[in-house]
């Protein structure tokens, strides 16, 4: 199963769910390999990889310039690889646009391996742009972290938008996983309302297990470990393992 985590607006944990449902399904005894497809790579960093010294990765991937062989590296997870992102990738975005097939770079990079994994986690940037039209392409389900609050509703319509943009024109078979709510407190009315009615339009594709806001979900990846390893006591970890769980459910 490839899922591709996209929302095109920033700072709703994308990445850092993408890190911590990779750990814990990997925990859960699935194989996982992560995707950074951003070039900010920050979900490299995250799992310990050091930003400065970490090519060849994905964009020499997509290029040609690597084999796949060569840009998958374990992490400190059992079970959890990585295809790792540098700042070069900010230039793949202009280069792909001149290609006929621009939007079917990574999905033709990864078919090789694909299912050699159970699960294969792709990080976009927070903008609906060229590198996260590939992820699209590339996916079988969207994963959709959403924040509780106001705008986030507003962006979650247009983003429903290019997902059936992608359905019809270019992935046929891509579907919505589902949409679960991050940096939740609940002492916030909003945050309360957010959650009900989402819940109530899209019913069943809302995940049950809801991500708090929690201090010590920030500081792993200063780190360079997923919640799960720097405080597998924590409410965030806890809320991760529950996810992952709902994941394997799912199917």
């Amino acid at each position: 199963m490839v899922f591709v985590f996209v929302n095109q607006k920033g700072g709703v944990g994308k990445t850092t769910s993408a890190v911590n449902l990779g750990a814990c399904l990997a925990g859960a005894g699935k194989s996982v390999l992560l995707v950074d497809f951003d070039s900010q790579a920050n979900l490299s960093s995250a799992v310990g990889l050091n930003k400065a010294g970490i090519k060849p990765g994905v964009y020499e991937l997509i290029s040609g310039q690597a084999e796949l062989a060569v840009v998958i590296r374990k992490t400190v997870v059992q079970n959890l690889w990585v295809i790792p992102s540098s700042i070069d990738l900010s230039g793949a975005a202009v280069e792909l646009v001149e290609h006929e097939k621009r939007d079917l770079f990574l999905k033709n990079a990864l078919a090789p391996v694909k299912d050699r994994y159970d699960y294969v986690m792709i990080d976009c940037p927070p903008s609906l742009g060229v590198l996260t039209l590939n992820g699209l392409a590339a996916a079988d389900s969207v994963l959709i972290p959403m924040q509780c609050e106001y705008f986030a509703m507003e962006g979650l319509s247009l983003l429903l938008q290019t997902i059936r943009r992608i359905q019809k024109n270019l992935n046929p078979k891509l579907q919505i996983g589902g949409i679960f709510f991050t940096m939740y407190d609940q002492r916030t009315r909003l945050a309360q309302d957010v959650v009900r009615e989402v819940s109530a339009y899209f019913r069943e594709k809302v995940f049950e297990t809801i991500i708090p806001r929690n201090v010590r979900i920030s500081e792993a990846p200063s780190h360079g470990l997923p919640i799960s390893h720097y405080d597998p006591a924590s409410s965030g970890s806890r809320a991760y393992q529950s996810l992952a769980e709902e994941v394997i459910a799912r199917g």
